[in-house]
């Protein structure tokens, strides 16, 4: 493909993001696997373009609107102006030189542009991503909404935290122990010619070092050897310190990253339940589970978190985590498009859920076993403020177990970031996803 057609390739793509409610990684999945005649280089271009464009959305919406203040015109913004923005902001194109041979309205080619569009691009042309005029949520690219939060919750080292969240997320891998060790795998990947290593606070990752690789095509990775799964992540389901021969539940299952995490740990030995509210995640676990070698995993459909299944197994776990459904803004170096999609209402909604999912997980603890709550949401209201929530109802049954004193036992080196009694990771402090985990033990 030339340049042009990429070009329009990338404005249907992200049309088609805003347009429907689904992650923007699964839409470009759907998108590319139409159109299996886009070789590899072309989809990592139009890729690239897309996702440049959803980590500076409210920096280009920001200038797109000066542009048209500034030349007195009107316009209702597309993705095809914030991918002509994008050119002139982040690639420095010049409107009257370079813009003419890209958007020709040739076949598979961007339409010709408007008069209205060519003079906003003369007026943005040359202009820098930042400027002193933008309010902070423009430059850190977060709702206005939500900034008051990120300020009270990071204070002065707001603007640090929040730059770290433009970034691209690093590539971890899970070293499956049912197979194999870390420096095992390490060197298989080498061999390879994958660069890789080792995390600095899981004792089971491997950080990919020599820039994106096509994990599917790794006979390490067919084989079930490792797992694509952030640090943070790995580090949720140590914590959560499941042993051969439990009895354990992953309450909130999806695709069975962190259950993957528990069978390991537990060596294959014991009872894990892997529950879920929808079938389609349990069933496209299933794969991932086959192809590491857990043979301790049974899954469960809940109609709900007050499902009777939980009613009839009351206080008969050793170990329960509840990762609970959140807002993902720990997430966001992945998924940028999420900035945009979550609402106040949303954040609400949530909130009662996770409430729900703890008073219902709870249920399952037997005494002196554990309930472990995460969330990869950085929102204090979501994180300590659910676990004060509900040690306020339940201060006679459970108490708040240190992280630090779980995480030495377990993990021991490096020692436990942050005060201990909680654990709270952030991208600019770990360089993990951002990730809530308090353990809460049941008395005995």
């Amino acid at each position: 493909m030339h340049n042009a057609a990429r070009l329009q390739a990338a404005i249907e793509l992200l049309a088609e993001i805003e347009a429907v409610p689904r992650p923007a990684d699964g839409t470009a999945s759907a998108y590319f696997r139409d159109r299996r005649f886009i070789g590899s280089k072309d989809r990592r271009a139009i890729s690239d373009r897309v996702w440049g464009v959803l980590r500076r959305w409210a920096k280009l919406t920001w200038w797109l609107h000066w542009g048209a203040m500034r030349t007195g015109r009107d316009i209702k913004l597309t993705a095809r102006h914030r991918v002509l923005a994008d050119l002139m902001i982040t690639d420095h194109l010049k409107a009257d030189e370079d813009l003419i041979g890209l958007f020709t309205s040739d076949r598979h080619c961007p339409d010709r542009l408007s008069n209205s569009e060519m003079a906003i691009a003369r007026a943005i042309q040359g202009r820098p991503q930042w400027s002193k005029d933008m309010p902070p949520a423009v430059r850190f690219e977060v709702p206005d909404w939500i900034w008051s939060r990120f300020a009270g919750l990071y204070g002065e080292e707001a603007e640090r935290e929040l730059s770290a969240m433009l970034d691209e997320a690093p590539v971890d891998l899970r070293v499956n122990t049912l197979k194999t060790d870390r420096a095992t795998a390490a060197a298989a990947l080498e061999a390879e010619g994958v660069r890789v290593e080792p995390t600095r606070l899981s004792p089971l990752g491997l950080r990919v070092r020599s820039g994106r690789v096509n994990l599917g095509g790794l006979k390490l990775f067919n084989d079930g050897l490792v797992e694509v799964q952030d640090e943070g992540s790995q580090l949720v389901a140590l914590l959560t310190d499941a042993r051969p021969g439990m009895a354990v539940v992953d309450f909130c299952a999806g695709a069975g990253g962190k259950t993957l995490g528990l069978a390991a740990a537990m060596a294959n030995k014991g009872r894990l339940v892997a529950c879920d509210v929808s079938e389609g995640r349990l069933e496209r676990s299933a794969v991932r589970l086959k192809r590491a070698g857990a043979h301790n995993v049974t899954r469960r459909v809940l109609s709900s978190e007050q499902d009777k299944w939980v009613k009839r197994q009351a206080r008969t776990y050793d170990r329960v985590l509840a990762d609970a459904p959140c807002t993902g803004t720990g997430t966001w170096r992945r998924n940028p498009d999420a900035r945009w999609r979550l609402t106040a209402e949303h954040l609400e909604d949530l909130k009662g859920r996770q409430a729900s999912i703890l008073q219902s997980a709870a249920r399952l603890v037997k005494p002196g076993g554990r309930l472990v709550y995460a969330t990869c949401s950085v929102l204090p209201e979501e994180n300590r403020g659910q676990i004060d929530a509900f040690l306020a109802q339940h201060a006679e049954t459970f108490r708040l177990k240190s992280v630090g004193e779980v995480w030495a036992e377990v993990i021991g080196s490096p020692t436990c970031p942050g005060d201990g009694e909680t654990l709270r990771l952030t991208p600019c402090r770990d360089d993990t996803d951002g990730f809530f985990v308090a353990v809460l033990e049941r008395t005995a």
